[in-house]
């Protein structure tokens, strides 16, 4: 198992981000971690990510409990930028390089191109959709077992959104490594994912196979979701 959550609970003082979640993930797979804001799912990707741990129960990575250490084995795109704005985008990713044993810049390289970015330009003169597009090629390029994406089309346009989905399909080892993609934006995702599960207030309110969803109960994911988080509302 890739990853796993065992009776899981995050408090953030009194509040509860996550409340009592257990969940497993197999490798090899693209999972959808989707919710509104506020629901849990930035505070599930750190708990992977290795930076917060839970108040309660325990989180796993490929058999090992989740430390600082964790950062080798996972890639994790955040929702915030993360950049050194006087730096060219080459010497960020010559950055990323020293930081990360498993930062392959011949990989970066190929991103860059796919993504249109100019290496020569500062990162500061880089528009919303360039910072994405940056972000993503420096997680990518990373060869790590698991993949964290979190919010990777917030403020996008279609376009910048469309070639996000195309790196993933071309740069993603579907044999290696396990993706999951926390947002409340379904539509994008939908064709690229094999699992998702549906988030709110910090509790895992549902988790179908996205094929079987699709093929078998005539549900597209967004009309899931929906009535899913139409019964939670309701009651």
């Amino acid at each position: 198992m890739a990853i796993q959550f065992n009776q899981v609970t995050k408090k953030y003082g009194s509040e509860k981000a996550l409340d009592n979640v257990t969940l497993q993930l197999q490798a090899g797979k693209i999972y959808g971690l989707l919710g509104p804001n506020g629901s849990g799912k930035s505070t599930t990707l750190k708990l992977i990510a290795g930076l917060v741990y839970p108040s309660s129960g325990a989180v796993t990575v490929l058999g090992e409990e989740v430390t600082r250490r964790i950062s080798r084995k996972v890639a994790y795109l955040t929702e915030l930028d993360m950049f050194y704005d006087s730096l060219t985008v080459d010497k960020m990713v010559s950055f990323f390089k020293t930081q990360f044993p498993d930062f392959n810049p011949e990989k970066a390289a190929m991103l860059l191109v796919d993504m249109k970015l100019d290496g020569k330009k500062k990162i500061k003169q880089l528009s919303k959709g360039n910072r994405g597009r940056l972000k993503l090629v420096l997680t990518l390029a990373r060869e790590t077992p698991i993949v964290l994406l979190d919010e990777p089309f917030s403020g996008l346009d279609a376009m910048v959104r469309d070639s996000i989905i195309k790196s993933l399909l071309t740069y993603i080892d579907f044999n290696e490594q396990t993706v999951i993609i926390a947002t409340h934006e379904i539509d994008e995702i939908e064709p690229i994912m094999d699992e998702v599960f549906a988030i709110y207030n910090g509790h895992i309110i549902g988790h179908e196979n996205v094929e079987s969803l699709r093929e078998e109960q005539g549900y597209s994911v967004l009309e899931w979701f929906k009535s899913i988080m139409g019964n939670e509302e309701s009651d």
